[in-house]
């Protein structure tokens, strides 16, 4: 069969290929998280303790990823899902922050200054997604942050009930909501779709290099 003449197989849709993304390299995926290290064993709550104050550090503040990338949405549907997922997350914020409040400091780790210098870095880097211009960037950002939290929520929770906080339910638009909003932001456009999976890689990028320091700092905290 000539090249002319085979048949074309059909192309993901940009909302298959951002679930795929994040179940491929998000949080779920990380080594140190499938490791256990944040839910089982004698250091699980200060990894976990850890990881909610840095976690404070890259998505504690307001405004975060989902408000800025609001500001960019024109569309209805977008505003509507936007809307949605930031009053959502002001849940989210303010139920990390309690979790924070209620472990403790931050446990005694070498490098502490570089750590906060690297997560601020991380912080400035998601900033600038959300507010980029590159139409289909700032959504395809703040979609996969929403996507990602579901396995962070479940770390959150594990901390919560581990110190006698009872979790608030979880608001985040659903799965398919947050599915129909990425098509109809791409319209089928390959521009807009290529700027929608590099905001959420990038995004993923900056939640795994948050996971990777988490490792070096439980290790360094096992043996220093």
């Amino acid at each position: 069969m000539s090249p002319s003449t085979q048949p074309q197989l059909p192309t993901r849709g940009v909302a298959e290929m951002l679930d795929s993304l994040v179940a491929g390299d998000g949080t779920g995926a990380h080594p140190h998280v499938r490791s256990g290290a944040l839910s089982t064993g004698a250091e699980a709550m200060r990894n976990l303790a850890d990881a909610v104050h840095f976690l404070c550090l890259l998505h504690g503040r307001h405004p975060g990823v989902i408000d800025n990338a609001a500001r960019k949405a024109v569309d209805p549907a977008s505003r509507q899902w936007m809307n949605e997922a930031a009053d959502a997350f002001v849940v989210e914020r303010a139920f990390l922050s309690k979790i924070a409040s209620a472990v403790g400091p931050v446990p005694s780790t070498q490098g502490q200054a570089q750590c906060e210098a690297a997560v601020a870095a991380q912080r400035k880097a998601i900033d600038m997604l959300a507010e980029s211009d590159r139409h289909g960037c700032a959504v395809g950002a703040a979609i996969a942050l929403t996507l990602d939290w579901r396995t962070i929520r479940v770390l959150l929770d594990i901390s919560a009930q581990r110190l006698d906080i009872a979790p608030p339910t979880c608001t985040l638009p659903d799965l398919r909501d947050t599915a129909r909003l990425a098509g109809t932001v791409a319209d089928g456009n390959p521009a807009v779709e290529r700027a929608m999976v590099f905001g959420a890689q990038q995004l993923i990028t900056q939640h795994s290099g948050l996971w990777d320091l988490m490792s070096v700092r439980a290790a360094s905290r096992v043996h220093p």
